[in-house]
């Protein structure tokens, strides 16, 4: 579609490239990011929704703790973490749904670097096709970046954030201008992921070490992907997820200046089509017992995450658990009751708890892109959650 412009704001909000990650106008623009930046659609096939009945549930009871020690009931909960839409399942019915800021059942909601969960399964259902080499070296399809840092990282290094990439300044600030989701400033040339990665000027260092998350590594699987199956990545999703999932809506995924799509951060979706996924990762990667993802690649998410490269890594404090790893894009608790979840910047979850049979999909506007006492607090909640379910 054509690009809009990034310097006339959407009449109604105020929204633009300068302003769309900050509030109050992220509350529109998180809904509306077709409005802001070009997008590919992504169909879904309307005739074979999966159904999600309903069987609302009271959280009367609930009750978690906030930053300062008050403490805040279900509703506050969903105000102190600006959730735009909430979809909670048990065993596949719909227990919980709420929306706010605008937001209803059939608003797309960008869902930030929880798209690097979706290029994850996409890479897996490739792989065990035998499209995709997970242990070939990124440049094997892309020679154009040979000469850079990411010459020898694989596709597998590139999932599960173990590259040697440790991008400067001067590079993020190369790498944000290559993406498309940002207005330039008046001294910055235009630019695309592609002669971002071709020109990239940091040290080789080694990969295969511990956890480091770097976005620039999903972008270019992405680019990877579509050279090694000479297919646009939103046509990939639409026929190898999105269809055979039974999303209820189209979703979309935005692309940088150059067409590529935003792997690492550009999906948008209905918190319902959300809250699918999850089921289907809760059944295994199924839909009523037809398989989607591999079975196999669902139980290598669960397994083979390296416990001691996350222990390593520079994210390990942040989180409260003992037992924890990063697998192919998903975070993967493994204290019990063990959980897969999806995440991204200004609030974006999908939580997976098969021992509870629980899915949460949670999209939100929070105002900071990394608001710790919100992501806590969100955490906390979990198991209240689970409390008043089960």
């Amino acid at each position: 579609m054509p690009s809009p412009s990034p310097t006339s704001p959407d009449h109604a909000s105020g929204a633009t490239l300068a302003n769309w990650r900050e509030l109050p106008f992220s509350r529109w623009a998180f809904q509306h990011v077709d409005a802001l930046i070009p997008t590919a659609p992504i169909a879904n096939d309307p005739g074979h929704v999966w159904p999600l009945r309903t069987a609302a549930r009271a959280f009367d009871e609930f009750r978690v703790r906030a930053q300062g020690g008050a403490m805040l009931d279900f509703a506050g909960f969903l105000e102190a973490t600006a959730t735009d839409a909430l979809v909670i399942l048990q065993d596949g019915a719909i227990v919980c749904e709420h929306y706010a800021n605008g937001a209803a059942a059939q608003t797309p909601h960008i869902i930030m670097s929880a798209s690097k969960s979706i290029t994850g399964l996409i890479a897996g259902i490739l792989a065990a096709r035998g499209a995709l080499d997970l242990d070939a070296a990124v440049t094997d399809l892309l020679p154009e970046i040979a000469a850079t840092a990411y010459r020898d990282a694989t596709l597998r290094q590139l999932l599960d954030m173990r590259t040697g990439i440790a991008l400067d300044l001067a590079a993020t600030r190369d790498y944000a201008a290559a993406t498309g989701w940002d207005a330039l400033p008046p001294d910055q040339p235009a630019s695309d992921l592609k002669s971002f990665y071709s020109g990239l000027a940091i040290e080789p260092q080694p990969h295969g070490g511990a956890f480091r998350y770097v976005s620039a590594n999903t972008d270019l699987l992405g680019w990877a992907i579509e050279r090694a199956t000479g297919a646009a990545f939103a046509s990939l999703v639409s026929e190898l997820l999105w269809r055979p999932l039974g999303a209820e809506q189209p979703a979309s995924i935005t692309l940088e200046p150059g067409g590529l799509a935003r792997t690492t951060g550009g999906f948008s979706m209905v918190a319902r089509d959300l809250a699918r996924i999850g089921r289907m990762m809760l059944d295994g990667g199924a839909r009523d017992g037809r398989a989607i993802v591999p079975a196999s690649w669902v139980d290598d998410l669960w397994c083979n995450g390296d416990r001691d490269a996350w222990r390593r890594g520079e994210w390990q404090k942040l989180f409260p658990y003992r037992n924890f790893s990063y697998r192919a894009g998903w975070y993967v608790i493994h204290d019990a009751p063990r959980t897969m979840f999806a995440m991204g910047v200004h609030g974006q979850n999908l939580f997976v708890d098969p021992d509870n049979r629980l899915v949460i999909a949670k999209l939100s506007s929070q105002g900071a892109a990394v608001d710790n006492a919100a992501w806590a607090l969100t955490h906390r909640a979990l198991p209240e959650l689970r409390r008043c379910l089960t």
